[in-house]
C-alpha cells in the first residue's frame, strides 16, 4: 500500500490519540466528531435516543465519536456533512442529484464509525479479562477495505473502471419526522429512511447487489413506495447481501500525483457463482423483522413457502400500488 495511505489494521491502531482517516497524533483526545452528525441527532431528537451494538449492549447516537484531526475535519469531512445536509433535507430530488460517490463517503464514514466504537468496547473487554483481541481474516478484509476507500476523501484516489458499492435510491411517501436507520456490520449494509426518501448501500460488493436485483430495480425506481414497500426492497437487499460470498481483491497503484485502485474480478478462478442459493425461509425470516411495524410474522410471510408475501408484486407479477398497502399495526 502506497505510503501516504492510512491502514489502522497492519497495528491495529484504534486509539483516540490519531485521526481515523489519516492516522496523524492529535492534539487531545477531545479532538473528535460525531459518528451521527450532529444536524442529524438535532433534525429527528436522537441525542436523548440509544442504539444497540453487536454485543446487545446500548450506546447513545450522541456517544458515538471518531477521534479526527481539525483541519482532517475542517477541510474533508464538514464540507462533505453540509452538502449532503442541504440535500437530504430538501429531500428526493436534491438527494438524487448528489455525486454517487458523495453518498457513499458519507454512509461509509458514518458505518465505519460505528465499527470503530465496536473495535473499541470489543479491545476494552477482552482487555479487562486479561485476553487479546481477534477480529477475523474476513472482516478484518472488509474493514479494512472500506477504510481505504474512505481515503477518497482526503487522497487523490481514482476507482477505475468500478464502483466499490452498490447504491439504491428512492422516492418514499414517509410519515412527517420519519427516521428509520438500519446497519448490518458483518455486510456493510446500510439504510436510511427520512423526509421523502429511502437510501440503501452496500458498501463494498464492487456492484453486485446492484446487478443482482437490476430487474427489480428497473421496475420500481421511478416509483413513489410506501414505507412498507421500501422495507420489502431493503429485506431483499439486506439478505443478498449476506448471499453475497466473495471479499473483493483490489490492485493499488500510484500514478505520478494520484492513487488508482482496480478491482479485480469478482468471479476469480472459481466457478462457484458470486450469490450462494436464495432459500424463501431465510428471506421470509429477514423480511419479518423489517416488517415488525407492520405486525406481520413469518408463518404469515411464508404461508405459500414458494411465493412469499409481497406488497410489491402480485403473484402474477403485477405491481401493486402504494394506496394497497397497510397503516403500521397498533
Amino acid at each position: 500500500m502506497p505510503a501516504n495511505l492510512y491502514n489502522p489494521f497492519e497495528r491495529f491502531s484504534f486509539s483516540n490519540r490519531n485521526c481515523f482517516l489519516t492516522g496523524q497524533p492529535l492534539t487531545s483526545e477531545e479532538e473528535k466528531i460525531q459518528v451521527f452528525p450532529t444536524w442529524l441527532m438535532t433534525r429527528y431528537h436522537l441525542e436523548d435516543k440509544v442504539i444497540k451494538l453487536l454485543d446487545e449492549s446500548y450506546t447513545g447516537y450522541k456517544d458515538l465519536k471518531l477521534p479526527c484531526s481539525s483541519a482532517v475535519n475542517e477541510q474533508y469531512i464538514a464540507p462533505l456533512e453540509s452538502e449532503i445536509e442541504t440535500a437530504f433535507l430538501a429531500g428526493y430530488d436534491a438527494v438524487k442529484e448528489l455525486e454517487p460517490l458523495k453518498l457513499f463517503q458519507w454512509a461509509g464514514k458514518l458505518l465505519y464509525g460505528i465499527i470503530f466504537n465496536e473495535l473499541q468496547a470489543g479491545i476494552r473487554q477482552q482487555h479487562a479479562q486479561g485476553e487479546s483481541f481477534h477480529l477475523s481474516e474476513g472482516l478484518k478484509h472488509k474493514f479494512s477495505h472500506l477504510h481505504l476507500m474512505l481515503q477518497s476523501l482526503n487522497q487523490p484516489i481514482e476507482f477505475d473502471g468500478f464502483s466499490p458499492y452498490s447504491l439504491f435510491l428512492f422516492k418514499v411517501d414517509n410519515p412527517e419526522n420519519e427516521f428509520s436507520y438500519r446497519d448490518e456490520i458483518n455486510t456493510l449494509t446500510f439504510s436510511l429512511r427520512i423526509q421523502n426518501f429511502g437510501l440503501v448501500i452496500c458498501l463494498q460488493d464492487n456492484g453486485a447487489n446492484r446487478r443482482y436485483h437490476q430487474e427489480l430495480i428497473s421496475k420500481i425506481e421511478n416509483d413513489t413506495l410506501h414505507p412498507i414497500q421500501f422495507e420489502e426492497v431493503c429485506a431483499k437487499i439486506f439478505y443478498s447481501a449476506f448471499l453475497f460470498n466473495r471479499l473483493p481483491e483490489y490492485e493499488i497503484m500510484p500514478i505520478g500525483n494520484e492513487i488508482f485502485i482496480e478491482a479485480n474480478a469478482l468471479r476469480g478462478t472459481s466457478g462457484r457463482p458470486v450469490f450462494d442459493d436464495w432459500q424463501n425461509k431465510t428471506y421470509g425470516q429477514v423480511l419479518e423483522n423489517f416488517w415488525k411495524r407492520w405486525g406481520f410474522i413469518l408463518l404469515e410471510i411464508i404461508k405459500d413457502p414458494e411465493n412469499p408475501m409481497s406488497f410489491l408484486f402480485t403473484k402474477d407479477g403485477y405491481k401493486i400500488g402504494a394506496e394497497a398497502c397497510p397503516p403500521e399495526r397498533q
